[in-house]
């Protein structure tokens, strides 16, 4: 069992981190919330997979080369759901490009659920697996393409085969699991 008040302190601390990397443009500080030997990881397709094993590779991997191209992004938490139980935070976000359409005023925003899993520890997160809807992402990184308003780093992240990427592996040669190591893959 773990100290809801805690946890929510650290959620607190996090979300603040977060705000302060997007205004910032920098994603890197915020790998100071995970523990050493933290991991962290995600899905493309079934035999594409992102992982970052320790928090360096968090800096480097995760909040850093796959956060390339993504300057002005911004991942709002709309609901968080905690587990004082089992260490456990869910948050689920929407992810807004920063560029108005023109034709709709609006944001360009990825129009699938994405969200972050956690393993909370008080020393910081253990794990975080996230999920987004990889058909929205292409969708809405084409349309800002198409718009002319896509940044020059947007646009190199695009052309770029991500399976040749640091921490892409096939779902045989993952460091960890897809499943957070708590869970498994059974």
């Amino acid at each position: 069992m773990y100290d809801r008040a805690e946890m929510d302190a650290f959620w607190e601390r996090w979300l603040v981190a977060n705000r302060t990397a997007e205004a910032e443009r920098d994603w890197g500080p915020m790998a100071d919330f995970y523990t050493e030997d933290a991991t962290y990881g995600w899905m493309y397709t079934p035999d594409e997979h992102f992982m970052a094993v320790g928090r360096e590779q968090i800096r480097e991997w995760a909040l850093g080369l796959e956060m390339a191209g993504l300057d002005g992004w911004h991942y709002d938490y709309v609901a968080t759901v905690m587990d004082e139980t089992n260490g456990m935070v869910v948050g689920f976000w929407k992810q807004r490009a920063g560029i108005t359409d023109d034709a709709t005023g609006r944001e360009y925003e990825i129009r699938g659920i994405g969200g972050s899993w956690f393993g909370w520890t008080p020393e910081g997160f253990a794990w975080q697996r996230d999920w987004f809807d990889l058909g929205s992402v292409a969708t809405t990184f084409l349309e800002i393409a198409g718009s002319g308003k896509a940044p020059q780093g947007l646009l190199d992240r695009m052309s770029l085969d991500g399976r040749s990427q640091p921490g892409h592996f096939t779902h045989a040669d993952l460091p960890s699991s897809v499943w957070p190591p708590v869970v498994g893959d059974a």
